[in-house]
């Protein structure tokens, strides 16, 4: 392709916990970067997924959802959050329609108020909302903040995805692609291995299992004959939080290993030998490691 016809550019995609950012991101990228599950603030660290559209490319900045944060390890989310939005060439904010506004969203719009990037609303779930109230939502926001348009879907139906892509690819400036065609995202496989288990563990244990966990990819090499070896330690607070991970016998454990597996050599195209060990740290949210490892900033 010739690169004097391309355009390319960043979208930040922001929102409160659980709008849907990381579904809709791996919607228009048109396969899985980023790990979701029903437990919000499932994603840590800013996460890039590339989406293509003729001479286009949209690099799409997944973040953790933006609140008020107390702990060090919830402010570095949000740090992250609005790091990943600055200078963008458009931000999308991501409203969950059914959910609707409240002290998260008002967070939000407060944060965006002074900020000059370009806006662009976006109303999600709407397969599930109340039209009336989402109406009332739509006034309340295009009453607080000035976006270039608004754009109403479904992440998981993909209702109004591709009409959203488009809008998406029209606000790209002219330049050349970031990243090679046949590139989704800016994850290594080292971190999508962790995210991989990590996402199992919530889709597993969300109901049992508090935020307070970690997965580190102590090792990642690959066999002579293809096959890649990786050795993770899951990282909880509290010896009961091993217990429900471990589950009875190691099952839990075993079920978490085995659906990573599979997904992780899908992903990978080769067969995965995936080793998971608990370990009960106490202190894990305040080991700089552990955030190097995420992809966090420390703050202090």
């Amino acid at each position: 392709m010739n690169t004097e016809t391309q355009h390319c550019g960043t979208v930040a995609i922001v929102g409160a916990p659980n709008a849907g950012k990381s579904t809709l991101v791996n919607a228009l990228v048109g396969q899985k970067v980023a790990i979701v599950s029903p437990k919000a603030q499932t994603t840590r660290t800013r996460l890039m997924g590339v989406a293509l559209t003729g001479d286009t490319q949209i690099v799409l900045v997944d973040t953790p959802g933006i609140f008020d944060a107390n702990r060090r390890f919830d402010r570095a989310m949000v740090q992250a959050a609005w790091g990943g939005a600055a200078d963008a060439d458009l931000i999308a904010l991501v409203i969950d329609a059914k959910g609707g506004l409240g002290a998260k969203v008002e967070t939000i719009l407060s944060g965006l108020a002074s900020r000059p990037e370009p806006k662009l609303l976006v109303l999600n779930k709407v397969d599930v909302a109340d039209h009336g109230k989402m109406l009332k939502h739509l006034q309340v926001l295009n009453e607080r903040l000035t976006f270039t348009d608004t754009m109403i879907i479904s992440a998981s139906t993909g209702d109004g995805v591709a009409d959203l892509k488009t809008k998406l690819a029209s606000a790209m400036p002219e330049g050349p692609w970031m990243f090679p065609a046949d590139q989704v995202s800016d994850a290594t496989d080292r971190i999508m291995a962790a995210e991989i288990t990590r996402e199992q563990i919530f889709l597993q244990l969300y109901q049992e299992l508090p935020q307070a966990c970690a997965v580190e990819t102590e090792k990642y090499s690959e066999r002579q004959d293809g096959s890649v070896e990786i050795h993770q330690q899951i990282l909880v607070a509290r010896a009961s939080q091993r217990a429900i991970v471990l589950g009875k016998g190691g099952a839990r454990l075993k079920e978490i290993g085995s659906k990573a597996r599979a997904e992780l050599a899908g992903l990978l195209g080769v067969k995965v030998h995936l080793y998971l060990h608990v370990k009960v740290s106490p202190d894990w949210s305040e080991d700089r490691g552990v955030y190097r490892d995420i992809g966090l900033d420390w703050v202090d």
